[in-house]
């Protein structure tokens, strides 16, 4: 009984949040990159190794590949069997991807609402607005690790300045872990940094602040910092992975050409929500009296500038602001007096009504999260964005010559056809800078691009239906001998000379 008069409404409003949260994390997976990871970790568990040379492209075939997410593909992968996958479209084995996305979604979430301040009512507000803008990161890809132990070593730093809860020794441990898992660790540490820079001005500038945690703590934080640092070698590529952030962000064709690396568009609406959480944390910081920590300053103005820049940063922003939101928003409300306070007990009537409510809502999500996870649904979402006839075709029907295929569609005939050795993948950091010019210069069909298809003996292409250079192939009935896929989405042009026709 005690159970069951427990239903608060702020207990209440808490379920429901996080029910609300998980069924919005809970998706179709989709993601082509998706696939990659997958091919990779079936790779691992069937090899029992850790790959150094790149085993599924003919065109970076045996050159030192650092697979910076190896321990992640593991668990995907994993996740993916252990509900029956085989490689189907559609199959139960997407069902594990889906939930490997809504728990690590959803858990991170819960850290970011354990940092912010005021009601429950005042925290799922702040926490759905910061969901809705991360929402654009989350899908069955090794970043979700990165997104739940950025929330987790900001949690840390949080209990310690703020509530001088040390906790500390943890962080090290877990970038030791982060780093085999993805090669998103930089984000730890650009929390660490980040809370160092802020503590210091904090205690060089507030001294006699009661919130200012010292140069005690500075020194702390810089010890662990630098412990962390040592940490990064424990993976099996060792030094290597330091460098590895800079690598990937100095690779300019990804800023150039593909969407999560690019600044964000904001005609697109699943950005609008980022929009919003920065214009709400920039207003609550002008209309509250309380001042702004140097360090939430210097975390919210950082990744505020690391969203802007590429996309895929917006979820490093949203669990960064969300906290600080929440606690600004709390302080303005205080001072008008503002607030609406749950009731801390609630009985008969009242209480009846939340657990209805409670089961209303809980069925809902049920609903939800079943029609999203359907073989039905499935199937239809995968065949409506994936080539899944092309990479049928390639897999009973391997072609003789070397294949050029679309870097969107890499990832997925990897997996799906995995006999089939790939031109280019999403696997940016394996094929370079350089390497990626010359692919825009063939897809875009750029002066040379017919040339560089004879020099490089490429025989097969397979690429968008709509695309460029699918158009252009189009001219050349001659040459190229073209069979449609996928309603016509996808296209596989072969050489007429190595054809067999």
């Amino acid at each position: 009984m005690s159970f069951i008069r427990a239903l608060t409404i702020e207990r209440l409003t808490t379920v429901i949040l996080f029910l609300l949260l998980f069924a919005m994390a809970v998706r179709v997976p989709t993601d082509t990159d998706t696939w990659w990871h997958l091919r990779s970790g079936q790779w691992i568990v069937d090899e029992r190794a850790v790959p150094r040379s790149d085993p599924f492209s003919h065109t970076r075939a045996g050159a030192p590949w650092i697979d910076h997410s190896w321990g992640a593909q593991v668990v995907l992968y994993g996740a993916y069997r252990l509900f029956g996958g085989m490689g189907g479209i559609g199959d139960s084995g997407n069902i594990g991807l889906a939930l490997y996305t809504a728990v690590l979604a959803t858990a991170g979430m819960a850290l970011v609402y354990r940092m912010c301040e005021g009601t429950a009512y005042l925290r799922a507000f702040v926490v759905v607005l910061g969901a809705a803008a991360a929402a654009v990161f989350w899908s069955p890809r090794p970043q979700m690790f990165s997104f739940f132990l950025g929330a987790l070593v900001l949690y840390l730093l949080h209990r310690f300045r703020r509530e001088r809860t040390d906790r500390l020794w943890a962080i090290p441990l877990l970038i030791a872990l982060w780093v085999n898992l993805h090669g998103g660790y930089a984000i730890g540490f650009i929390f660490l940094i980040g809370t160092l820079i802020g503590e210091s001005i904090a205690a060089a500038l507030d001294p006699g602040d009661p919130g200012t945690a010292g140069w005690k703590s500075v020194r702390r934080l810089a010890a662990v910092t630098g412990v962390s640092l040592l940490a990064v070698l424990l993976n099996p590529y060792g030094w290597h992975m330091l460098a590895y952030p800079f690598r990937t962000v100095g690779i300019g064709a990804l800023q150039d050409f593909i969407q999560e690396w690019a600044s964000p568009d904001f005609h697109q609406r699943q950005v609008w929500p980022f929009g919003m959480l920065l214009i709400a944390v920039l207003a609550s910081a002008g209309l509250g009296v309380r001042r702004m920590a140097w360090t939430d300053l210097v975390l919210v103005c950082g990744t505020a500038l690391m969203a802007l820049m590429a996309g895929r940063n917006i979820a490093v922003f949203a669990i960064v602001a969300a906290p600080v939101l929440s606690q600004n928003l709390d302080t303005w409300l205080d001072q008008r007096g503002w607030q609406i306070r749950p009731l801390r007990r609630v009985r008969g009537t009242q209480l009846v009504v939340n657990w209805a409510l409670l089961a209303v809502v809980a069925l809902g999500t049920a609903a939800k999260i079943a029609y999203t996870l359907s073989p039905e649904t499935m199937r239809r979402a995968q065949a409506e964005t994936l080539p899944v006839e092309l990479a049928g075709h390639l897999r009973t029907a391997p072609p003789a010559g070397r294949m050029f295929n679309s870097y969107n569609w890499g990832g997925y005939l990897m997996f799906a056809a995995p006999d089939v050795p790939v031109y280019v993948d999403g696997r940016t950091d394996l094929y370079d800078d350089a390497f990626l010019r010359g692919y825009l210069e063939i897809v875009l069909v750029r002066d040379g691009w017919a040339e560089a298809l004879e020099q490089q003996q490429l025989d097969v292409i397979a690429i968008e239906g709509n695309s460029v250079l699918a158009q252009m192939l189009r001219t050349r009935p001659e040459i190229w001998h073209e069979r449609r896929f996928d309603a016509g989405r996808s296209a596989l042009f072969v050489r007429g000379d190595s054809s067999g026709e």
